[in-house]
């Protein structure tokens, strides 16, 4: 028997794309044997390749497992952009790119629960709907990278070039170049979303990538660029220079406002390094001698654990500024008190004092140059 006509439809796509959308690629019922057929097998070629079968597991974990994302990381991620408009008011460029942070995981979330349906019970809203959910994924993704980027940047400027800065980093040019950042978002995610299509496997449909050979090298090429080495090299290059002027000035306020930034960069590369470095290695088996069956198998399992991982990561970033950043949850607790507690318990005396009014107050910063130094 040919392996290549017995290997099962979903496998072939997955190894044969450079973005594997691999959750969404598993979904189904199919309940059928859990042997397929692999491409050749070391030196026997007509032997099978027994391959676990992923659709079952992930029917099982991903559906419970997105939803309780989307769910934390929907309600998280709403408190920061309440917390931002209603509280900061968005005084600094700082705030306008953690906003843009905010609404990148936001849109990334909205597209878990079409995943879980998808994983559970396979893709059921046509063609046109892939494309818009895996157009809103890409968006989400590159997005948050991006302003992770300026986010970066924006501290180097303010503590390496302070004098610039205050120039610099104002609200206005923080607006235009998050406009100009949304645009490039768009563009780079154009090719993921025009080469993914919804297309029938056996007995239901799934929405998957559907990249040429040309296409799906070039792509992951770009991805890795643009998720690894660019902010690999941004984050030395701009904390090398933070660390040099820090050791210096011995400044508290602006050590705090580095570790919030360099911990939200520090876990986006702990989430998403881990998918993007098996990606690689599906889609370039060959060069790297995995074009085998065991070592198939072992892709298959490693980009389902990691792709998974890195969809969490959207649920992340309000559970770092939480811990991380001590005004955010001054921040939180008076748009608790004015927005929520008082509805819900308005004999409460606490929440109309003025002492969590002082304490708000006494953490809003009164200039520019405040908000420079401590941030979120």
């Amino acid at each position: 028997i040919d392996g290549k006509e017995r290997f099962p439809q979903f496998f072939h796509n997955m190894l044969s794309t450079s973005q594997s959308f691999f959750t969404r690629s598993i979904a189904g019922n199919d309940k059928e044997a859990t042997i397929s057929y692999d491409y050749d097998c070391g030196n026997h070629a007509s032997e099978p390749c027994r391959k676990t079968d992923l659709k079952q597991i992930a029917a099982q974990i991903l559906p419970p497992l997105y939803s309780l994302v989307f769910i934390f990381g929907f309600v998280g991620n709403m408190l920061v952009v309440l917390t931002l408009i209603n509280c900061k008011k968005l005084k600094s460029m700082t705030d306008i790119y953690l906003l843009n942070l905010a609404i990148s995981d936001l849109l990334f979330l909205l597209t878990l629960p079409f995943w879980a349906h998808h994983a559970a019970n396979g893709w059921v809203f046509g063609d046109s709907g892939c494309k818009i959910f895996t157009g809103l994924y890409h968006i989400g993704y590159f997005g948050g990278i991006f302003f992770i980027i300026l986010l970066t940047v924006d501290r180097y400027l303010a503590i390496v070039h302070a004098v610039f800065a205050l120039k610099a980093r104002t609200v206005t040019f923080g607006v235009v170049t998050s406009g100009a950042t949304w645009v490039v978002v768009v563009l780079v995610s154009l090719p993921g979303i025009i080469f993914t299509k919804s297309q029938e496997e056996d007995s239901h449909y799934v929405c998957g990538p559907a990249f040429p050979i040309i296409w799906k090298n070039l792509h992951t090429i770009m991805r890795n660029i643009l998720s690894l080495v660019l902010p690999l090299l941004v984050m030395v290059i701009c904390y090398s220079g933070i660390l040099k002027t820090l050791l210096r000035c011995r400044n508290e306020k602006k050590h705090k406002a580095v570790r919030l930034i360099f911990a939200i960069m520090i876990v986006y590369f702990l989430f998403w390094a881990p998918y993007n470095i098996v990606l690689d290695l599906i889609t370039f088996q060959e060069f790297f001698g995995l074009d085998n069956c065991d070592s198939s198998n072992r892709l298959d399992q490693a980009m389902q654990v990691t792709e998974t991982l890195g969809m969490t990561h959207c649920c992340i970033n309000p559970i770092i500024y939480a811990f991380v950043g001590e005004k955010f949850r001054r921040y939180i607790w008076v748009f608790f008190r004015k927005h929520i507690a008082k509805r819900l318990c308005k004999q409460c005396p606490v929440f109309f004092g003025e002492t969590a009014d002082r304490v708000s107050s006494g953490y809003t910063p009164s200039t520019g140059e405040q908000e420079v130094s401590v941030g979120l």
